[in-house]
């Protein structure tokens, strides 16, 4: 394949580290630009009634390290930062933006990632997950569980009532939920394992996704109960490319 590309381009194609040029390239535009990272403002009221939320800017090249990056493509990896050169991988999981898109297109018949998204914006997932308060009928206040929680993903599907009331947006919504949902408790789960409070989500999963960094934001907030707020990038999905040309570029460009 690479044989071929290089021949009909007439181009040489070089090979970098995904996870060095990622973090390389996110460090280069932090730096260069104060207003890169923010953090959304109010996301219990963005997530669970689909307002518009307030980004908020943070510097995050002020003082950096340490940091978690949760990078969200098809999987997931997190990738524990500790200085300009240094991270390693302390966790992941299988279920990203691959098991969202291909759980949308069996239930539904998508066949892009966008037209998913787009069906589950218009979506109830409610209507499909069972939640805390159709088990308890509201909150669990002595676990600190409110009644909008899911406690089950796709819990109402059992019942041939339900399945027949969930419309194609229902499902793309649940299964959104479920994948987001999934992801924010491994991020939560790896920062208070490795005593982080800043944790960064990245990756083409959030490309056009507000819904689902707002439900990120939210679930982080909640969970750690304020401690920890999920950070986010304007440029998503350059960073990569941004970081093999400054490797190209020079080796030891400063980051």
């Amino acid at each position: 394949m690479v044989t071929k590309t290089t021949q009909k381009l007439g181009v040489e194609l070089m090979k970098h580290d995904e996870m060095e040029c990622l973090i390389r390239g996110l460090h280069y535009l932090c730096r260069h630009d104060t207003d890169e990272c923010y953090y959304w403002a109010d996301p219990k009221n963005a997530s669970t009634h689909g307002c518009q939320g307030t980004k908020v800017p943070v510097h995050l090249m002020a003082n950096p390290y340490p940091y978690i990056v949760v990078n969200i493509g098809s999987g997931v990896s997190i990738l524990l930062v500790e200085s300009a050169r240094s991270f390693k991988r302390i966790g992941g999981t299988s279920v990203g933006g691959g098991t969202f898109l291909g759980l949308c297109a069996l239930l539904t018949g998508v066949e892009s990632f966008e037209e998913a998204i787009a069906l589950a914006s218009g979506g109830d997932g409610s209507k499909v997950d069972k939640l805390v308060r159709d088990i308890y009928g509201g909150g669990y206040e002595r676990l600190g569980l409110s009644g909008d929680v899911v406690a089950s993903s796709f819990g109402h599907m059992p019942n041939p009532e339900r399945r027949a009331e969930a419309s194609k947006e229902d499902l793309a919504r649940a299964s959104l939920v479920t994948v987001t949902n999934n992801i924010g408790a491994i991020a939560r789960l790896s920062a208070s394992i490795s005593g982080v409070e800043r944790v960064l989500f990245v990756g083409n999963y959030l490309c056009g996704n507000e819904m689902s960094m707002q439900m990120l934001a939210y679930a982080m907030e909640y969970w750690s109960q304020g401690s920890i707020k999920a950070l986010f990038l304007k440029h998503e999905g350059y960073f990569g490319a941004l970081g093999a040309m400054l490797h190209k570029l020079d080796p030891d460009i400063q980051q």
